[in-house]
């Protein structure tokens, strides 16, 4: 064995995010195992893994003891990928197969485990292969046919790959019971898949490092996706690995009276929340506050979960906030997102894109309660919305957040508090005044500036949010629905159009 005492390079997965997570990559001349259950991705990462080295020139082997080179090709060509700069390797029955096959083919359940090793052996001295997958190991158990001959010949398979400098990853699809940790002993690295139903939607996959001697990799879940090209992993958001810009200055919302109700407008960094009932203007607000920074030429984002685009569309086009043009220049980055179809990685993902490739400095999420939806519970929704507005806030990000409320009238109440995480609160509520219901504006609180601790009446009209002068006539404001008991002509003249829509 030729040892050195000069670090090796990583070597990369070419598994998008993974290497992330392995911060940097595999050890070369290593074993490792990768384990899960069928259908969880194990053959597209090997596939990925041996193809990312051979477009950097190195030789790979796919060592498959179940599937067969047809199948093998089947997968690689639902990817777009092409294996013809790979080893194929196969040690599956060979009944009906041309005597003009290239590959060694073996029966393994006519041999024994002794035999098959030095099959696989033989095969490498052949080719001296860089990476290795050899699928799948259950396989090999199975010959084994007892715990310590199957322990033996692994040590040995793994002896044998680090005197030819091979990096090699084991397949298995986790047919032991109870689990193999012997497996886990002996190889330098595991790393697990998991795929788990919801009771609506599609599976959510998720990966995790189990070890990793000698890297300090990322632990925990990270979510992933088998899409065409292979595997694409979301690294789980870590606010502290990301670096803390410096703040700018307030910038407007667009309207001078909401400016004053914020004490001075919105602080680049922070993040506001903005709560109500159902159709009370929590949208219309949020867009007019976005349409402004659109104006200063600045980049946005904006994450729809609860309406249908066209309509989020014409509804602001209809109140003098065209949206579209912003769209078609590249400047606004408006996407509608399905809950059910999204895993919480994946939407950590998008935003970190939005704002580190497209350089959105303003992110909108509406709302909050589709995205709890998409949660396992609320305890991990805080903590997730913890981080991501933590990275938003250390990236100077102006982050508007809307969370609907249950009710109109009555007992209003949220699905979860996420007021402790805000810098900001702003509160939309209806009130009545005169056997009208009409709606006023409020902010709770604020920790960048001395904002105004008044009720605001607004209105939509075709110029978007009109916000009227502080109201001082109210009773029961702490209750969450406020009643005004002034005079008329303190309130706002109703100019709305009967056509124009609630936010």
């Amino acid at each position: 064995m030729l040892a050195s005492d000069a670090p090796l390079s990583p070597a990369l997965t070419g598994i998008v995010g993974l290497d992330d997570v392995l911060n940097g990559g595999l050890t070369p001349h290593r074993m490792y195992l990768v384990e899960g259950t069928p259908g969880t991705g194990k053959t597209t990462l090997g596939l990925g893994f041996l193809l990312a080295g051979a477009a950097v020139g190195e030789t790979g082997l796919y060592i498959t003891l179940a599937e067969t080179e047809v199948e093998l090709r089947a997968v690689a060509a639902t990817h777009d990928w092409t294996l013809d700069a790979l080893h194929l390797f196969e040690m599956v029955p060979a009944d009906g197969l041309g005597e003009d096959h290239e590959q060694t083919l073996l029966h393994p359940s006519e041999v024994e485990l002794g035999e098959t090793i030095r099959d696989v052996m033989a095969k490498v001295d052949e080719l001296r292969p860089h990476r290795v997958v050899l699928d799948s190991l259950s396989e090999l158990r199975l010959l084994a046919q007892s715990p310590i001959r199957y322990r033996r010949q692994i040590l040995a398979l793994k002896h044998f790959f680090s005197t030819r400098q091979c990096t090699v990853l084991f397949l298995d699809d986790k047919s032991s019971s109870g689990g193999d940790l012997q497996l886990h002993s002996i190889a330098h690295g595991v790393v697990s898949l998991e795929q788990t139903l919801s009771g609506f939607g599609a599976q959510r996959r998720r990966l995790h490092v189990v070890k990793m001697r000698g890297v300090r990799y990322r632990g925990g879940y990270h979510d992933f996706e088998i899409e065409r090209g292979g595997l694409c992993v979301y690294p789980r958001l870590v606010a502290s690995d990301h670096a803390t810009r410096e703040a700018g200055d307030v910038v407007s919302t667009g309207s001078e009276e909401l400016d004053a109700l914020l004490g001075g407008g919105l602080a680049p960094g922070t993040a506001t929340l903005l709560t109500g009932p159902a159709g009370v203007g929590k949208t219309t607000a949020t867009v007019q506050c976005m349409v402004a920074a659109l104006e200063r030429g600045e980049k946005a984002a904006y994450f729809l979960f609860d309406e249908r685009l066209p309509t989020l569309l014409a509804r602001s086009a209809t109140l003098g906030m065209d949206l579209q043009p912003y769209i078609d220049s590249g400047q606004l980055d408006l996407r509608a997102i399905d809950p059910a179809e999204m895993s919480p990685g994946e939407f950590a993902g998008a935003i970190r894109a939005a704002v580190e490739e497209h350089g959105a400095s303003f992110v909108t999420i509406d709302s909050l309660n589709a995205y709890l939806q998409s949660m396992p519970n609320e305890q991990f929704l805080v903590l997730q919305m913890h981080e991501l507005l933590t990275y938003l806030g250390q990236r100077g990000v102006v982050s508007l957040l809307i969370l609907g409320l249950h009710g109109v009238m009555g007992d209003i109440r949220s699905d979860v508090d996420l007021s402790y995480l805000s810098d900001t609160v702003v509160q939309l509520r209806y009130f009545e005044a005169h056997g009208e219901v009409r709606q006023a504006i409020s902010v709770i609180k604020t920790r960048t500036a001395r904002h105004e601790r008044t009720i605001r009446e607004f209105q939509i009209g075709g110029n978007g949010l009109q916000v009227g002068e502080p109201l001082r006539q109210f009773q029961g404001v702490l209750t969450g629905v406020p009643t005004f008991s002034g005079e008329g002509n303190t309130l706002m003249t109703n100019h709305m159009d009967p056509l124009d829509a609630h936010a």
